[in-house]
């Protein structure tokens, strides 16, 4: 059986250039689990999820894929660990002028030599397990917005990938589609016991149907680390306002900028017509 796809971070800053986003992170993002990602806006989620795919470079620390440092690998072996990732966009990102199944097929059509029978074969197996076989000739603008979600996570998984990392996969979706979409990688996990799945996401709602761990963002570092019940529980200040959604408290110190001259305020008003 291969071998379970932790995905470990250790002591780890990220950030691009001279601006680091997060620094000296550890912690393992469990095999064969699926794992929530959260923070705030700007916090390093995202950050977080470009360096797993490969697409930046750690400034220091090592992440290590199943036990293998990433960026310690040949750039053949390298871009074979990255083919099989699959990667769920925040968009889906379907290109317009391809149909669903043209975009389904894309990792197989430019990665390997399949038959394109083989291709369409596989391409409507994983259209069906989202529930869109029935749509593999239309195109995006065809779609609704959850339709075009579920296309995107049939692309990530046509290659039966061991990693799948997902961008917010519920923004955007009205309840009854994002719950969907929960159901749907919850199904993906018992279909692909060993495969690892990664979600970051503002949606607690979402998070708490699907996750085995969470990992807290803020402040450059991580908050928290660990089960759900954990994260429910804990009385740490930041992690109550993040799981109360409650707004950060009074007195910080007023932004000048806040404020805007009545002068300013007049002279708008006045090229405006008012």
């Amino acid at each position: 059986m291969e071998r379970l796809w932790d995905i470990e971070f250790q002591s780890v800053g990220l950030g691009y250039g001279d601006t680091v986003i997060l620094d000296d992170i550890s912690v393992i993002l469990p095999g064969g689990r699926i794992s929530a990602v959260l923070g705030g806006s700007g916090g390093g989620k995202t950050t977080m999820l470009r360096h797993i795919i490969g697409l930046a470079k750690p400034l220091r620390g090592r992440i290590l894929l199943g036990g293998n440092d990433l960026f310690s690998l040949p750039d053949k072996a390298l871009r074979a660990a990255r083919r099989r990732m699959g990667v769920l966009f925040q968009d889906g990102a379907l290109l317009g002028q391809l149909t669903v199944a043209e975009n389904t097929a894309l990792p197989l059509t430019e990665h390997t030599r399949l038959p394109s029978a083989t291709v369409r074969e596989i391409v409507l197996h994983k259209l069906a397990l989202v529930g869109l076989a029935d749509f593999a000739d239309y195109y995006p603008s065809e779609l609704s917005g959850g339709m075009k979600k579920r296309a995107g996570l049939a692309r990530a998984l046509v290659t039966d990938p061991p990693l799948l990392l997902c961008d917010e996969p519920t923004s955007g979706l009205d309840p009854i589609s994002a719950a969907q979409m929960d159901e749907l990688l919850l199904d993906m996990k018992a279909r692909f016991p060993n495969m690892t799945i990664v979600s970051v996401s503002h949606d607690m709602a979402s998070v708490k149907n699907i996750a085995d761990t969470v990992v807290v963002l803020h402040n450059g570092g991580i908050a928290y680390a660990g089960s759900l019940e954990g994260l429910e529980n804990a009385d740490d200040p930041y992690l109550r306002r993040f799981m109360d959604r409650s707004p950060p408290q009074a007195g910080q110190v007023d932004d000048p900028r806040l404020q805007l001259a009545e002068g300013t305020r007049k002279l708008m008003h006045e090229a405006l017509g008012f």
